[in-house]
């Protein structure tokens, strides 16, 4: 169990986020779920989450689409 989340481990909840985060991309955008990963995984979105520091990891899928749709 992760007691903390830092730069080291964040790594290990980053694949359920984006999961999470593509199901929703998906079904309001009307596209496969490959593409939506394709998508997150290449966005600046994903670049921000994948750094600790942004603290972005705390939101949940909903508030991470309104992040993407708000910054892409």
């Amino acid at each position: 169990m992760i007691q903390s989340v830092s730069k080291d481990n964040l790594y290990l909840i980053l694949p359920y986020k984006v999961s999470q985060l593509a199901v929703l991309y998906a079904d309001k955008f009307g596209v496969s779920l490959s593409n939506a990963l394709k998508t997150i995984y290449c966005s600046n979105t994903y670049q921000q989450l994948e750094r600790e520091e942004t603290k972005l990891w705390h939101y949940g899928p909903v508030a991470l689409l309104e992040y993407w749709i708000k910054n892409h």
